[in-house]
């Protein structure tokens, strides 16, 4: 019998391993495994449609048998379908022409190529499940947090190994700069994408995302995933500093409080995941003047001017504000910008007097370069208390100069007014 074949049930085995250690369902299992004998049977005998194939993975065992018509001895006109009299009663002495003979047939008869066909086809469609599988699972969980154990650290990312032994890879530069991995350590990040070339799944994680700290916050804020409080914007400078709007539908509840809790105790597990990244709270607005004047915070921002179609702002600030505005390395006012989705361009507040004293720029031509002049007039800066006003910052990223240069071009005209 095909059961007690010793190929046979070591096939159906291997093919349970697979369903065991890859999830694969029964019924899509039973499904390949049946497709595959089939293939193998029409192509031997031109047809599979008067076989009946029973696999059973559960128990590591299956069935094969053909169902033939009885005919007269000299009306045989095909082997596969038909089978003549004699030859029936040769099986069961009292068939009669027109009964139905179902015979087991011995797989192992198919001889040795057709095994080694079956094997690889089979290994290869369950290997195809295992990837679809595998795709349709994190699929589902892009944008969640998954954990993964340390397997292999390399210069370009690392690999991670879930609890079924799926590899997961967490780029470099998806990695907060300040993280460090040991192999068999356990590691959070959550699922940024996964691409599918060739049906060969890959999961690729994130620690950097805005997303990331959006989950930790629900994680870690019940008001959050009781949808009490929304996290409507994140901005994130990965590792050092990030922004974090929230609002809440109930006026009784405190969406920025309830998110730092007390003394920070909420915000405390999340800055120790994120490499003591610094998480500044603030309550969102629809209203884009009171959204970005709190998006700058610490910094008192003592008038804003929008221009919505370009989205762009001018901020104007008391001297000593701008400091704060600006932030260390300019990231407060670029987090802001992220937050906001906002240009935001920061000035000092001038007085009347020393407004009534400004000289246009052209007027320095003698002692600053003219390629220098206008770069600056255009970032629409065209007199000197103007760029005197503006932060030396800005002044560098948007008129694309130098440090040098525009510390030359800062002394030349305070010189003026000293």
């Amino acid at each position: 019998m095909a059961t007690k074949d010793a190929k046979g049930p070591s096939m159906i085995e291997t093919f349970q391993d697979f369903k065991e250690t890859k999830n694969i369902d029964r019924t899509t299992l039973v499904s390949v495994l049946e497709e595959s004998f089939r293939n193998v049977i029409a192509k031997i005998y031109g047809s599979d449609e008067n076989f009946d194939v029973i696999v059973n993975p559960d128990k590591g065992d299956f069935e094969i048998h053909r169902n033939r018509v009885v005919v007269a001895d000299d009306e045989v006109q095909d082997e596969n379908k038909e089978i003549a009299l004699s030859e029936a009663q040769k099986i069961e002495p009292d068939y009669e022409v027109g009964e139905e003979v179902s015979e087991e047939v011995n797989f192992q008869k198919f001889g040795r190529r057709a095994i080694l066909n079956l094997r690889q086809t089979l290994a290869s469609k369950i290997l195809e499940l295992e990837h679809d599988s595998l795709y349709q699972k994190y699929k589902d969980k892009v944008g969640q947090v998954v954990s993964g154990e340390v397997y292999q650290i390399w210069k370009r990312e690392v690999l991670l190994i879930d609890d079924e032994g799926n590899e997961l890879h967490l780029p470099k530069a998806e990695q907060i700069p300040a993280d460090s991995y040991h192999k068999g350590e356990t590691v959070r990040a959550i699922v940024k994408e996964v691409q599918n070339e060739n049906n060969n799944p890959r999961i690729i994680l994130s620690r950097t995302s805005p997303k990331f700290l959006e989950r930790l916050l629900e994680s870690e804020v019940p008001e959050i995933s009781d949808g009490l409080i929304t996290v409507r914007r994140v901005a994130r400078m990965p590792g050092d500093r990030a922004k974090v709007a929230v609002e809440s539908y109930d006026e009784r509840i405190d969406p920025v409080g309830a998110c730092v809790g007390v003394k920070g105790s909420r915000v405390h597990g999340i800055v120790r995941e994120l490499c003591n990244e610094n998480i500044d709270v603030i309550n969102y607005s629809s209203n884009m003047q009171l959204f970005i004047q709190r998006a700058l915070s610490p910094a008192k921002v003592t008038s804003i001017t929008l221009d919505q179609e370009h989205r762009k702002a001018e901020v104007y600030l008391q001297p000593e504000e701008v400091s704060l505005a600006i932030g260390r390395g300019g990231m407060n006012i670029k987090l802001a910008s992220m937050l906001t989705e906002y240009t935001i361009d920061v000035f000092r507040v001038v007085s009347d007097n020393e407004a009534d004293e400004d000289i246009y720029l052209d007027e320095f031509s003698d002692e600053i370069d003219q390629w220098v002049i206008d770069s600056i007039k255009a970032i629409g800066l065209d007199t000197a208390k103007a760029v005197l006003n503006a932060p030396r910052e800005m002044l560098i990223e948007k008129a694309d100069l130098e440090e040098e240069t525009v510390d030359h071009l800062l002394e030349v005209l305070r010189a003026e007014f000293e």
